[in-house]
């Protein structure tokens, strides 16, 4: 089960703080003005139809795209302007909708090389000696966390599509994140690697607050205890989980109940319980 959220202080601040953040490209709003705090600990879902703006929220976190206006803060700084790069050292980690691995390292490279930049030792070649036994612990540790420290020393090109996810999220856990991002991590993925990949991450630490884009309502519904519904970019409905799944306008999305429309205007087929990663880049 997941572990409950640590509870906050009355003076801390929320480990993220979005304050109307819009994204658009070119007429098209993918992220209208959204607002979202979430305390230290946090499992938060963000559900909603293909092209709601999902994915691009997440890269907004990240950093990998900008925002139009608005604000983003971790743990109350503002990160709006913030690299990528020092987001992740700052404690961001993500996850993406297509595994991301170096083929021909060996699973145990990849992540000793994800986790590189976070270590204060991290100058120099990340192969010399010395400094690769520092990460090789700690990246065997991850390993062994989502179940791939036997396959430590296969090529990571010879990982099935649930180990790479698997890997991708080992990778993501490397620099010891405060907020992680999972990007439809359960997408393509059989029974039995979801319920592994419900237990590794129900087993992460209550001080990591997760924010998870996710199609399957079994696993929003088993690791969030609170969700916000995008609909073409805007915020629809938000709050726990039980309460926002059980809402109409929800159900209908999901289920298909009744008429709707998509961002681009074609009819909307709702998100079916089970459904592969989407393809529409504004998530």
């Amino acid at each position: 089960m997941t572990p409950p959220p640590t509870a906050p202080t009355a003076s801390a601040p929320p480990v993220l703080a979005l304050d109307r953040v819009t994204r658009s490209y070119g007429t098209l709003t993918a992220v209208d003005e959204v607002s979202l705090r979430l305390p230290a600990g946090a499992r938060h879902a963000v559900i909603g139809p293909n092209g709601a703006g999902k994915t691009t929220l997440l890269n907004l976190i990240a950093g990998t795209d900008r925002t139009d206006q608005g604000t983003i803060a971790l743990d109350g700084a503002d990160i709006t302007r913030t690299p990528t790069a020092k987001r992740s050292r700052l404690g961001i980690a993500r996850s993406f909708q297509q595994p991301l691995a170096i083929a021909e390292l060996s699973v145990l490279d990849n992540v000793v090389l994800a986790g590189w930049p976070h270590h204060p030792q991290r100058r120099g070649a990340w192969r010399r000696p010395s400094r690769y036994r520092l990460h090789k612990e700690s990246a065997g540790r991850h390993l062994e966390t989502v179940g791939l420290a036997d396959l430590a020393h296969r090529p990571a090109s010879t990982l099935s599509h649930g180990q790479r996810r698997m890997l991708d999220l080992a990778a993501a856990l490397s620099g010891n994140p405060r907020l992680l991002l999972l990007d439809e991590p359960a997408a393509g993925l059989t029974d039995a690697d979801i319920g592994r990949l419900l237990g590794v991450i129900g087993a992460l630490p209550s001080s990591v607050a997760v924010v998870l884009v996710e199609h399957h309502v079994e696993v929003v519904a088993e690791l969030a205890t609170s969700v916000t519904v995008l609909t073409a970019g805007k915020v629809l409905v938000e709050g726990p989980t039980q309460e926002v799944l059980a809402h109409p306008e929800v159900r209908e999305a999901y289920h298909g109940t009744g008429p709707s429309a998509s961002p681009d205007g074609a009819p909307d087929q709702g998100i079916p319980t089970v459904c592969p990663s989407p393809t529409d880049a504004r998530g």
